[in-house]
């Protein structure tokens, strides 16, 4: 937060675009930084950024390149804009840790509905989990989930939100199969719009939990029907 209010960074080359964004979130309470291209979107992100909606198709870093430069620095969302509706630009998005994205032209109503959502799972961060299992252990990981953090013996593995949700809601349900679209409803809090989401989401966290997808060791695949953990 910044100033006692939510802060979203917008960043998008096309004036009219951020024009109507920060009048958008402006009459929502929210308090808005802009950039014009991902360059400036990078040099400008900060801790007290509360979400970040980077256009893809921007000159001199595109919305990817400068996605996955904050993500390496903050863990605040992120939410593309794409002139696309094709898989790949969704894969990419979700590749270097999307939490959503929305396709133009898009109704001013449903940006307003997705920003409030991505927001409400931010928050949810602060409520307090089920007191029955506050650490779970899987082989050498231990997840806290009070703490909600990931350890793998005793090192830090910085995961998104989104990933360690994933996480514990599989480590808490150890040995139940939970399908792409239960994933996506359980995590999303919504139906499921993109079955890639989950998909590129579990094979960041098996990449930084040091998994192999042929022979999983922490998260297993139970083919056709979904993922699980021992």
């Amino acid at each position: 937060m910044r100033n006692n209010q939510t802060c979203i960074l917008v960043a998008d080359d096309e004036n009219e675009i951020r024009e109507v964004l920060c009048l958008l979130l402006r009459s929502e309470g929210y308090e808005v930084v802009t950039a014009c291209n991902g360059r400036e979107a990078v040099e400008r992100a900060a801790a007290d950024i509360d979400l970040y909606i980077l256009d893809i198709n921007m000159p001199e870093q595109n919305g990817f390149m400068a996605g996955a430069e904050i993500r390496r620095r903050y863990d605040a969302p992120l939410f593309f804009l794409t002139a696309y509706s094709g898989e790949s630009d969704k894969v990419m998005g979700f590749s270097v840790g999307a939490d959503d994205y929305l396709v133009k032209p898009f109704s001013n109503i449903e940006l307003l509905m997705r920003v409030k959502a991505i927001l409400r799972r931010g928050r949810i961060k602060t409520e307090t989990l089920p007191e029955c299992s506050e650490i779970c252990l899987l082989g050498d990981l231990t997840v806290d989930l009070n703490g909600q953090s990931v350890t793998r013996s005793g090192e830090p593995i910085n995961l998104t939100y989104t990933e360690y949700k994933i996480l514990a809601l599989l480590v808490q349900n150890r040995k139940k199969i939970f399908s792409l679209e239960h994933i996506y409803q359980s995590v999303w809090e919504e139906n499921a719009i993109s079955d890639s989401a989950v998909m590129m989401h579990i094979k960041n966290l098996r990449k930084k939990l040091g998994d192999n997808s042929r022979e999983p060791k922490y998260i297993k695949t139970a083919w056709g029907r979904g993922y699980y953990v021992d």
